[in-house]
């Protein structure tokens, strides 16, 4: 990076440190730690809660998941929508009427002292799992650019961090995040622009999508159904996003506390509702034009030589290795694709169905020598993903001078706004669901207030060392976070529909059905991976949130009868 790049990096990070520390006065309770004294518009409501789900991660991997495998992946979100409207009529009622500080309150209230527990440690485990990979995230960007060494890099990511975590709570993520997610967003745009107006003389935005479209990376909308009939194993696909993705969402938003926590700092029900209605209805929109992204950086690279591993470590380790003239002879082959493709699309405009036909021959010879090049890389020991690198490749590459380090930047900003709003949601919940019900329920507001703050600390702790343990992760992070959350999720979910929707289960039975069901989910998980059976992720938490509900009225037969109270 150049001297304006660092300078404008430092600049952004060093201003969004101290707006947060100025934005943490508040009233040195947990009520004001934690929710800011219930005091905040819809709108804040609404930027806070995308600010959250808005990791590194996503602005990280979502441009090299569509560069690999285009559009689909926005079908992930379209259960999302009816998901708030539920969540509206359900769930934000019961918890503005309560006054509770965690989702979790509630379930002790409906069934006992251990379901609360259970669920809040799943929702603490899910959770931390997620945040260290978001730490881990923009870490990468650092030690990939700089060649600084990984593990100083997550200290050193992490510890930024805590800084205003700490000291501000819930008011000053939501007033930073506020500030990021609007940086974030316009640099976004300005990359999208700057992505297009580098392509060569005569080829416009319309071109560009042209070009990626006809070779298969505006896939928006798939089926899943193949001539063998519908796969289960495809990850994204129209029936997965809504059914899979409808379920996910329910129990994101619903019941993950790092979500809950946002719209629960509402001055009212209504601009609860307002918030998290607005955001089912910009989330879709704001992913799809991220994900284009990636398909304009792909378009980009048919007119431009493309790096033979967008991993540049991996890269220069295979170079020094055993493999590296079998690497030099596969540089060469793609050194003769590009060739051929820029004769190709020499034909475009004039000649345009000529010119596609040959790009997609020509595309696929360079997916497969990419693919042994990954092989390589495997065979190396390294990681032969580099879906994580793509989008970051291209901008230290291609941007202009100050927009790389403003790039950077917001993938950072990105990054502190979901993991900070996450160290306070499991502050929160171990405080609230743990501590104050298990140790200590006499203290007074202000030791309440500093018991908080030194657990932020710790999980900023617990985070920053299971990003140590996620660094030789070659998936697509994004992939990765969804996937660790379908995990647990579906459990929690039917643990607060049978709350909701079945009055007649106690909590014995939703207690052993969630056990049951999360045994079920996991072994499920690991039959997937090692091809036993070939199942999606996002069904994982459709079936845990039926297996919770089925198995839940099955054992209120069984067991011995308790009556409950809503």
């Amino acid at each position: 990076m150049k001297s304006l790049d660092w300078l404008v990096l430092i600049i952004t990070l060093s201003g969004i440190i101290l707006y947060g520390v100025y934005k943490s006065r508040t009233t040195r309770d947990l009520d004001g730690y934690f929710l800011s004294n219930r005091s905040m518009p819809w709108y804040l409501i609404l930027l806070s809660i995308m600010g959250t789900q808005a990791s590194a991660i996503t602005f990280l991997a979502a441009p090299g998941q569509a560069y690999t495998d285009g559009m689909r992946f926005v079908q992930y979100y379209f259960g999302l929508p009816l998901a708030a409207i539920i969540i509206c009529i359900s769930f934000v009622p019961v918890f503005s009427r309560l006054k509770v500080f965690t989702a979790y309150e509630y379930l002790e209230q409906r069934f006992d002292l251990k379901t609360r527990t259970f669920t809040s440690f799943l929702f603490l485990l899910q959770r931390g799992l997620s945040t260290g990979i978001s730490i881990y995230a923009p870490s990468i960007i650092l030690s990939v650019l700089l060649g600084w060494n990984i593990y100083l890099t997550n200290l050193f990511m992490g510890g930024l961090l805590i800084i205003y975590t700490v000291t501000g709570g819930a008011r000053a993520v939501a007033y930073t995040q506020t500030f990021q997610f609007l940086i974030i967003m316009g640099a976004m745009f300005i990359a999208g622009y700057f992505i297009v107006k580098d392509l060569p003389p005569g080829i416009g935005f319309t071109d560009a999508l042209r070009v990626g479209g006809r070779l298969g990376k505006m896939n928006v909308i798939t089926t899943g159904f193949t001539d063998k009939g519908f796969d289960w194993g495809d990850r994204y696909n129209i029936f997965s996003g809504v059914i899979g993705g409808f379920f996910l969402a329910l129990s994101y938003f619903g019941t993950d506390q790092s979500q809950v926590g946002r719209y629960l700092t509402g001055r009212s029900l209504t601009e609860s509702r307002l918030g998290l209605l607005m955001n089912g209805m910009v989330k879709v929109p704001m992913q799809f034009l991220i994900l284009l992204i990636g398909v304009l950086v792909f378009t980009f690279y048919q007119f431009n030589k493309a790096p033979a591993f967008f991993n540049e470590l991996e890269l220069k380790r295979l170079e020094q290795s055993v493999y590296r003239d079998s690497l030099h002879q596969l540089k060469q082959e793609l050194l003769s694709i590009q060739q051929r493709k820029d004769s190709a699309l020499a034909l475009y405009p004039g000649r345009q169905e000529t010119a596609f036909q040959q790009l997609r021959v020509l595309q696929e010879e360079t997916e497969g020598v990419r693919s042994q090049i990954k092989g390589l890389v495997k065979k190396n020991g390294g990681a032969d993903n580099d879906t994580n690198y793509i989008f970051l490749h291209f901008v230290v590459d291609y941007l202009p001078v100050g927009l790389v380090g403003l790039i950077i930047a917001i993938i950072f900003l990105a990054s502190w706004g979901s993991i900070a709003a996450a160290l306070n949601s499991m502050a929160s919940s171990t405080v609230i669901d743990f501590h104050k019900r298990f140790s200590s329920k006499g203290h007074s507001g202000e030791k309440d207030y500093r018991v908080s703050k030194k657990y932020t600390l710790l999980w900023g702790l617990f985070c920053m060392a299971v990003a140590m343990f996620v660094s030789n992760w070659g998936n697509s992070l994004i992939e990765v976070v969804n996937v660790l959350g379908s995990l647990f999720y579906g459990t929690i979910l039917g643990i607060f529909l049978v709350a909701f929707y079945a009055k007649r289960v106690g909590g014995n039975a939703v207690f052993w059905a969630a056990l049951i069901a999360e045994l079920i989910v996991v072994v499920l998980f690991f039959l997937n991976e090692y091809k036993v059976i070939s199942l999606g992720f996002l069904w994982l938490n459709a079936i845990g949130a039926l297996l919770v509900w089925g198995i839940g009225w099955l054992l209120q037969w069984v067991l011995p009868k308790k009556t409950t109270t809503a």
